[in-house]
């Protein structure tokens, strides 16, 4: 009997990215999280049961080393979580280049080294999917996501053209807009006032997510 697939979520904090290993797990994939702290990856793994592996999304070299461990412990990637997307914010006066390559670093160039790295495998199966977490700011940038904005635009243009590139092959690229601010305790305290409309559910995000995985 073949074996679950296998999902690696990178970039698993108490929202978006634990809601996504929690879902994927529940419908029996075999899951690995991957962040920087190696406390934090070892927590969110044992409570989905998975793997937990350690990273830094802006070091493409450590991106690529952290895939190919995994494959090699668990098997190749079926599905690929890029739930990355660090920033800085403030306006042209207020941050600096090092805010900018932290944007561009985080949310497409560690993207590219992750998919080059899972994309070997995916075309050798005919099959795989690269779901992407992507930000209203690449698609409307403000004066306090000067860089922020800059980052998610281009996260979402190299997932377009990813797309244009890799359907014909199988393989699936999706990139969610997240047009919201998670729901989380944190950020219920910081904002009282705002309208729950105002806040994306993490187990919503979670459902499409894997609504798009498993898709023909």
């Amino acid at each position: 009997m073949p074996e679950s697939p296998v999902c690696v979520v990178f970039g698993v904090g108490p929202g978006l990215g634990m809601a996504a290993a929690r879902r994927f797990a529940s419908e029996g994939w075999r899951v690995a999280v991957v962040a920087r702290s190696a406390d934090k990856v070892a927590a969110a793994a044992e409570e989905v049961g998975g793997r937990g592996f350690t990273a830094d999304a802006t070091d493409s070299e450590s991106v690529q080393a952290a895939l190919a461990r995994i494959t090699s412990e668990m098997g190749p990637v079926d599905t690929l979580v890029w739930n990355v997307g660090s920033g800085v914010f403030g306006d042209i006066d207020q941050v600096g280049l090092d805010a900018l390559d932290l944007a561009v670093g985080t949310n497409a160039r560690g993207l590219f080294a992750a998919v080059q790295a899972v994309l070997p495998a995916m075309r050798e199966a005919g099959t795989g999917n690269v779901l992407i977490t992507g930000a209203t700011a690449s698609l409307r940038g403000k004066p306090f996501t000067t860089a922020f904005a800059a980052g998610k635009a281009a996260q979402r243009s190299l997932a377009q053209s990813l797309a244009r590139k890799l359907w014909p092959e199988g393989i699936h690229v999706a990139l969610v807009v997240v047009d919201g601010m998670v729901d989380l305790p944190s950020t219920r305290k910081r904002m009282p006032d705002a309208p729950d409309a105002a806040f994306v559910s993490p187990a919503g995000y979670a459902d499409v997510l894997l609504f798009l995985a498993k898709q023909d």
